[in-house]
C-alpha cells in the first residue's frame, strides 16, 4: 500500500511511509507536478519564435506543447528546468530565468 504523502506529517515515523523505487500503476506522471523541483524557468519571447518546434522535439517532459501546429505556452507544472530547449533554439526565442 502506498503513502498517501498529502498526509505525512511531523509525527509520521519512517517505518510508516512506503518504500521508495516502487511503481504502482502505469501512467502516473501526469498526476505529480514536477514543476517544483524548477531552480531555473524558460521564458519564450514570441517575438523572436518562428514556429520551427525545434524546442518542443528536445523538451525531454514533454513540456512545450503544441496546439493547431504551433507551439504553446510552457507546461510549468511538468517543466523541470533543464533549458535544452533554450540551448536548442536556432532563434534565440527562449532565455532561462533563475527561479520559478
Amino acid at each position: 500500500m502506498r503513502t498517501d504523502i498529502s498526509k505525512i506529517d511531523e509525527q509520521t515515523s519512517h517505518q510508516d511511509l512506503t518504500e521508495g523505487l516502487m511503481l504502482f500503476a502505469g501512467g502516473t506522471s501526469k498526476q505529480f507536478h514536477t514543476g517544483e523541483w524548477r531552480t531555473r524557468t524558460p521564458i519564450l519571447d514570441q517575438d523572436l519564435c518562428r514556429q520551427c518546434m525545434v524546442c518542443s522535439m528536445v523538451c525531454p517532459d514533454s513540456s512545450i506543447p503544441l496546439k493547431d501546429g504551433e507551439r504553446v505556452e510552457f507546461d510549468y507544472d511538468h517543466c523541470k528546468g533543464c533549458g535544452i530547449c533554450a540551448k536548442a533554439c536556432p532563434f534565440d526565442a527562449i532565455t532561462m530565468k533563475e527561479g520559478r
